[in-house]
């Protein structure tokens, strides 16, 4: 029998009395703070899973915070940057070593600094800096000439910096930061404009170009937070994020990264990340991915078929090494009355256990013109489904 558990959101929490219980804490002295100040801080002893960090509470947001909804391009592009770099920061920062915390070297005013392109002496003459403030990672426009060839020649490569640090605990009840991770979100298009208010026209960057540019900046930004206060001896890990258009409906991925050992300002070695996600139905999975192509499209025949009122079926899958790990499945549909929804949403969960192998993790979302209508969650080497009804 398939596990059903009818939700009711407005008041989840308090009436299942699944509300987060501290009673199980370790109280620990923050020995981070930069004014040397005795802060108590508090890690929850329950963790969701060795997947995820446990987290420093109270919990301290970066001065950053904001900026990233403002640089990178699509909302998905922002999940899977900040999650992607957690993930990769799993190798070098093991989740039972660790504990996250929002990253709290890199201000504000220094990341908008980094993300500007380096001026010319013109240019920073006409703007009254100094030398010491030509602080942009991207490429140099001097301002002459078409700005379509300017442009196409030097299209700014880097979008936004993204920090996180890690703590680790020490023998006597402190934790420490015991390593920064650092995402460098990289621009696969280029948005431009000729005229303030213009069209807006694109610059497309080739993977070997933005890979090469990525790691020259890379390599500066390490110097740079070497210098930093509290970031001068810890382990650094640096990625970088190939964001995906606007208009993408895929999120982008990280494609390299590297570790650079404490007290060191040298990255020795990059490692490659062959991680991908594919849109189903769509032509580049049916090239790239053919069987699973011809596994998600046989499953949207029989989602079809069952119901008058189909309206979509859509699968977002993702890959690690040319294998797929978690397929995202959203449904569309036009229900009229309960018993539709949970006669559809049986039977989709049939599906999902007889089209899907154990190895895979499979979320299947159904959605009405009301909202969510209801979640089926197969874990890997589930026998059956985790079903969840939503109630108004």
């Amino acid at each position: 029998m398939k596990r059903f558990l009818a939700i009711t959101l407005a008041v989840m929490l308090t009436a299942t009395g699944c509300a987060p219980s501290f009673d199980k804490t370790e109280v620990v002295e923050d020995d981070t703070d930069k004014e040397n100040s005795k802060k108590e801080s508090i890690i929850p002893e329950y963790q969701i899973s060795d997947q995820y960090y446990q987290t420093l509470l109270p919990y301290e947001t970066s001065d950053t915070r904001g900026l990233v909804t403002s640089n990178i391009n699509t909302r998905l592009d922002l999940e899977e940057f900040e999650t992607g770099l957690m993930r990769l920061s799993q190798d070098p920062f093991p989740t039972d070593e660790y504990v996250f915390r929002e990253g709290q070297i890199i201000s504000k005013e220094t990341v908008t600094s980094w993300l500007n392109r380096k001026y010319t002496s013109a240019q920073l003459k006409e703007k009254k800096l100094k030398a010491e403030e030509n602080n942009g990672l991207n490429p140099v426009d001097d301002g002459k000439g078409d700005i379509e060839e300017r442009y196409e020649e030097n299209p700014e490569y880097l979008a936004h910096i993204l920090e996180h640090n890690y703590l680790v605990k020490s023998d006597n009840n402190k934790v420490t930061l015991g390593g920064i991770s650092i995402g460098l979100a990289l621009n696969s298009v280029f948005y431009y404009q000729k005229e303030k208010y213009g069209d807006t026209y694109e610059v497309k960057i080739d993977a070997k170009t933005l890979q090469e540019k990525g790691k020259e900046i890379a390599a500066e930004v390490i110097k740079r937070v070497r210098t930093m206060e509290g970031a001068e001896k810890v382990p650094i890990l640096i990625g970088l994020f190939e964001q995906q258009s606007k208009d993408s409906v895929v999120p982008g991925n990280f494609i390299s990264y590297a570790v650079v050992d404490a007290n060191s300002s040298k990255i020795s070695k990059w490692k490659n990340v062959d991680e991908e996600y594919f849109l189903f139905p769509s032509s580049k999975a049916e090239e790239k991915h053919r069987d699973n192509a011809t596994t998600f499209s046989n499953f949207k025949d029989d989602v079809e078929e069952y119901f008058p009122n189909y309206n979509g079926v859509i699968g977002k899958a993702f890959y690690v090494n040319d294998e797929m790990k978690k397929l995202t499945i959203s449904i569309d549909m036009q229900f009229y009355s309960k018993s539709e929804v949970l006669g559809f949403t049986q039977y989709v969960a049939g599906l999902v256990m007889d089209y899907f192998p154990d190895y895979l993790e499979v979320e299947t979302k159904i959605a009405s013109s009301n909202g969510q209508e209801s979640l089926i969650v197969k874990e890997v080497d589930d026998k059956e489904p985790y079903v969840y009804i939503y109630n108004e």
